[in-house]
């Protein structure tokens, strides 16, 4: 790296921060099964977990209130806020664009660090991916982000109804597994450190992978974002009555249907094609709308407090959380892999979340980033910045 600088953080836009905080807590509530229970265990209680009658409503509140909308989000506002950093680098008379691929490059590699290292379910690899394809559109406007989201949403059904005529590979992927694979995987889990890493590299999707799957969805998000920047949306700049009709509209029309598909795919015994039809087929055309929602709704709530401080080291607590959640369920660590009910998994959410919400204020009064955005801000820029606030403000005087 080069030599080392002082780095006064821009302004910050404190609805992007509260919403962006908001999205991380709300990840973590979906991917829990992700870290505790078998891959197929995550669409279907089925498939591993427990089908109780506490495992199902788990399973049914996080379908139509979390799964997929707080991605969508958290998607939302990385698309609003890589806009965001190449305007100003242009605006500073930088090279925004080169800025911006510089970052993404970083984010690639973090996230396939996290993706092999400590968790298969690591996003960061694929918005980093993504974010190169949504450089095309940074200077689009409004009305062109808003027709090539709908595009890529269409794009996602498509993916969809792909997955839903796949046969076979749908009832392994999706259904029950057999009992071989799912000794095997928890067997893996359970093991040492290094067991995890070579089943993820032999049996888990890879990040170009994830992009041909779930790329078009998570870039209409990400334009959404954009157009959300840019039209004030995302800023809270519209009046409060307009985003009180938004949440109230959004989520009435959503989340009935939502429930109603979850009901469905419970009665079918949680069927594999019904499931691909409740996560794959139906989502694209009803999420973004619930996304808008929540996005709406939040909005009603900002404040300069512990969630907008969340969400200034959202990567930080992403990845802590993996670094948690892993040590807790994988055998490097306490081993406790397939051997908790779903239900029981969400007693974790209360002290994680306050976790989550209380290091991030005592952190920020003392350094002007979160540490592992530190580390991509200096990986990008290939160079050494200065972390601890006083040392900015003092070189800023």
């Amino acid at each position: 790296m080069g030599r080392t600088v002082t780095d006064t953080p821009a302004p910050r836009i404190v609805a992007l921060d509260h919403l962006r905080g908001a999205a991380v807590l709300g990840i973590l509530i979906a991917n829990l099964p992700g870290f505790a229970l078998p891959v197929a265990a995550y669409f279907s209680p089925a498939a591993w977990g427990g089908t109780t009658p506490a495992d199902v409503t788990a399973w049914a509140i996080t379908y139509v209130l979390v799964e997929g909308k707080m991605r969508g989000l958290f998607a939302m506002l990385f698309g609003a806020s890589m806009l965001l950093v190449i305007e100003r680098a242009d605006a500073r008379g930088g090279n925004g664009a080169a800025l911006h691929l510089r970052r993404m490059a970083t984010l690639f590699a973090i996230g396939c660090a996290h993706l092999y290292f400590v968790w298969s379910g690591d996003i960061l690899s694929l918005y980093a991916l993504v974010g190169c394809v949504a450089l095309l559109f940074t200077a689009a406007p409004l009305r062109l982000l808003l027709f090539a989201a709908a595009a890529c949403l269409l794009l996602a059904l498509a993916n969809g109804l792909a997955i839903a005529g796949l046969g076979t590979v749908v009832e392994r992927v999706f259904g029950r597994s057999t009992p071989t694979d799912l000794a095997r995987e928890i067997a893996a889990m359970r093991g040492g450190w290094r067991g995890t890493i070579i089943w993820r590299w032999r049996e888990e999707a890879g990040p170009f992978t994830a992009f041909l799957a779930n790329g078009p969805e998570t870039l209409a998000y990400m334009l959404l974002g954009m157009a959300g920047l840019r039209s004030g949306f995302l800023t809270g700049a519209w009046p409060r009555r307009r985003y009180t009709v938004i949440a109230a509209v959004a989520l009435l029309t959503t989340l009935p249907v939502f429930a109603l598909i979850a009901a469905r795919t419970i009665a079918r015994d949680f069927d594999a094609h019904t499931i691909v039809l409740a996560s794959f087929v139906v989502p694209p055309l009803l999420r973004p709308i619930g996304v808008a929602g929540y996005a709406a709704l939040l909005l009603l709530t900002v404040r300069n407090g512990r969630l907008a401080a969340a969400g200034r080291v959202a990567l930080s607590n992403y990845l802590g959380c993996s670094l948690a959640l892993t040590a807790l369920f994988y055998g490097w660590g306490a081993g406790q892999f397939a051997r908790w009910d779903r239900a029981a998994l969400y007693l974790l959410l209360p002290p994680m979340w306050v976790t989550m919400l209380a290091w991030p204020r005592w952190w920020l009064a003392r350094f002007t980033h979160g540490p592992a955005e530190w580390l991509w801000r200096c990986a990008a820029r290939g160079t050494w910045i200065t972390l601890r606030r006083e040392h900015c403000e003092r070189d800023a005087n």
